[in-house]
């Protein structure tokens, strides 16, 4: 784990524009959870494998690919990020550690670090990089540390699987709460624009898309995890 040192950011999203948020200092796992890292967690926790756990906690595309519950997909590294693992997985893999998986406030601050600086969500080639890196198919394939780490020393924040966060829908809404008339109706989706901080920066579109469209027992081809833990 590397420590990362607190400070203020200014998130992608809310109702005060340029409002500064604080994120206290944390431990950040290095890479993102492998298969081989989880392979080791469902020995230990079969309860967590693919024929046993309950569908309360993924749906049915829950390690999908795996060959048997103890089998790593076929033609995968154990090296690469794991995948199809739903929130609850993710979770209960971190607290059988001592650790958690990171608020989107804390993701966000160490993801707008490029190579050198802390802070480069105002670098249009940054912002470049970061598209061009969705364009990369089967990024669930491909090892982890594959890429350069950022400042802080973290690989793997873009060009690899997207992330589970503990706080992943707290800004988006379900769908059927569109309707409802409630202060943060804008914040579904594409209408999210309303009340962004930075309307350029469609890269953090994308990643905030997808947050509102998923649920916690959602087993996604390209969505992964990795942990922090408090200091």
């Amino acid at each position: 784990m590397i420590e990362i040192p607190g400070g203020n950011y200014v998130p992608f999203f809310g109702q005060d524009s340029l409002q500064e948020v604080h994120v206290s200092s944390f431990l950040m796992d290095q890479t993102l959870v492998t298969n081989q890292d989880y392979l080791n967690f469902l020995k230990a926790n079969p309860q967590w494998t693919r024929s046993q756990i309950k569908g309360l906690y993924a749906d049915a595309n829950y390690l999908k690919n795996w060959k048997s519950d103890f089998e790593i997909p076929e033609g995968i590294s154990p090296d690469a990020p794991v995948s199809n693992v739903s929130w609850y997985a993710a979770k209960a893999y971190a607290a059988s550690l001592g650790k958690r998986l990171p608020t989107v406030d804390e993701w966000e601050y160490v993801g707008v670090a490029n190579l050198t600086v802390p802070n480069a969500a105002n670098d249009p080639e940054f912002t470049n990089q970061i598209l061009a890196s969705y364009k990369t198919g089967d990024r669930y394939r491909i090892p982890v540390k594959s890429g350069q780490p950022n400042y802080y020393g973290i690989y793997d924040m873009y060009g690899s699987v997207w992330e589970w966060t503990s706080d992943f829908n707290s800004v988006m809404m379900t769908g059927e709460s569109r309707n409802n008339n409630i202060k943060n109706e804008n914040l579904f989706c594409a209408g999210a624009s309303l009340t962004a901080t930075d309307l350029k920066n469609y890269a953090a579109f994308i990643r905030f898309a997808m947050r509102g469209s998923v649920k916690a027992n959602y087993c996604i081809n390209n969505l992964g995890f990795r942990c922090v833990q408090d200091l």
